[in-house]
């Protein structure tokens, strides 16, 4: 979402506000300034609740841009089958350092592209998937691309991706 324009103030001294001059005959001044205010205040109040109205209808996304579940379901198994052959590669592997950097490539898309998704922060299959999407980038990103994964991390790792697997099938 856009942030709004800022204003800021300027060094320079502020102009002062013109005066309204009304014929005394007609009026006396406290009743001309008054309705100025008040016209000035109406007119404000107006203008800033139709602002207020239609911004929420402007600033609502389109169904369009919202992912589908098959998308969803596909690009998750994507992103698990990368997991799994990532972790479970040697790390005398030449091509480790590469397919780290794919993981993270791949799993920080997923993950931009879905935590903003209301829909799917309540399921099952994204809790999980972002947990150990976590846990791995974690990893990685402490002790390098060529660091073996610790036998109880990538168990865990690996259950919950069967979890994410199971809940996707249940199109949870």
């Amino acid at each position: 979402m856009a942030s709004p324009t800022l204003i800021t103030p300027t060094t320079s001294t502020p102009k002062p506000l013109l005066l309204i001059r009304c014929n005394h005959s007609a009026t006396t001044p406290s009743t001309t300034i008054a309705t100025t205010t008040t016209s000035n205040r109406r007119s404000f109040l107006s203008l800033a609740a139709i602002t207020t109205l239609s911004t929420p209808l402007l600033a609502t996304p389109s169904p369009a841009w919202a992912a589908t579940d098959e998308e969803y379901a596909k690009e998750t198994q994507e992103v698990i089958q990368k997991v799994r052959t990532t972790i479970n590669m040697d790390k005398t592997d030449p091509n480790i350092a590469n397919a780290v950097a794919d993981l993270r490539e791949t799993s920080n898309t997923w993950v931009a592209k879905y935590r903003r998704e209301k829909a799917l922060l309540g399921r099952l299959s994204f809790r999980d998937m972002y947990s150990a999407l976590n846990a791995v980038s974690g990893h990685y990103v402490s002790f390098g691309p060529t660091s073996p994964i610790p036998a109880k991390r990538k168990v865990r790792i690996l259950e919950e991706m069967d979890s994410v697997e199971k809940a996707l099938s249940r199109g949870r």
